[in-house]
């Protein structure tokens, strides 16, 4: 996996409504999370709610969050409605060939990067990392967390 400090690999996705995305249109406006995951990975639909209250946050957005799908569109698109996930979703599958995910060297999912405008990786997570998402959600002015919320502290992805 890569590592903060690195250069992120560019890519070129289709989001669910199959439009093209590519790494520079996510982060012109603003550091980008690109987070990879699977529908069926558990620790994903344990991570995923948590990345879209960063994605809601209070108003305009610090961070901007996308998830990279692993799977088809149709799956995907009922663990976004499952899971409660409402921030744009790309898609590396199979069929292609996982190009995004082997550019990013991903070998466990979820795994998350925070990509800056220049290109640089700032940040990383991989599984869940209840600090690390603290961490997240203070760069982008939101509490991830609520007391009624029961996580662990780390989960392996």
């Amino acid at each position: 996996m890569l590592e903060a400090g690195a250069r992120a690999p560019e890519f070129r996705l289709q989001d669910l409504e199959g439009r093209p995305r590519t790494l520079p249109e996510l982060t012109a406006t603003g550091p980008a999370l690109v987070a990879f995951f699977k529908t069926t990975c558990p620790v994903c639909q344990l991570t995923f709610p948590f990345l879209d209250r960063i994605h809601r946050g209070q108003g305009q957005p610090a961070v901007t969050v996308y998830g990279v799908s692993q799977d088809d569109p149709e799956t995907t698109t009922e663990f976004n409605q499952e899971f409660g996930v409402t921030f744009p979703t790309l898609l590396d599958t199979a069929e292609t060939g996982y190009p995004a995910s082997n550019a990013y060297r991903i070998s466990h999912v979820p795994s998350a990067f925070l990509v800056e405008p220049d290109g640089r990786i700032s940040w990383t997570m991989e599984g869940f990392d209840k600090k690390a998402l603290e961490a997240l959600g203070a760069k982008a002015g939101v509490e991830v967390f609520r007391a009624t919320d029961h996580v662990p502290a780390f989960k392996a992805g």
